[in-house]
């Protein structure tokens, strides 16, 4: 599994949809961290695989 995922997959592992996923990101409310690289918004695995794991949000500061 590489550093960093989509929204659309991540948002699929917490059981919404990929409309709410960026809804979620742009409200900066996403439960896992995000990324801006360029154009682009990208999912911390590291971070995507501790909240599935501990239930626990890690809310990015990161807004679209």
């Amino acid at each position: 599994m590489g550093g960093t995922g989509n929204v659309e997959e991540a948002s699929k592992a917490f059981g919404f949809s990929r409309a709410k996923g960026y809804d979620l990101v742009h409200q900066g409310q996403f439960p896992c961290c995000v990324l801006r690289i360029g154009r682009s918004t990208r999912v911390v695995t590291a971070s995507l695989l501790r909240v599935l794991e501990s239930g626990e949000p890690e809310f990015s500061s990161a807004r679209a």
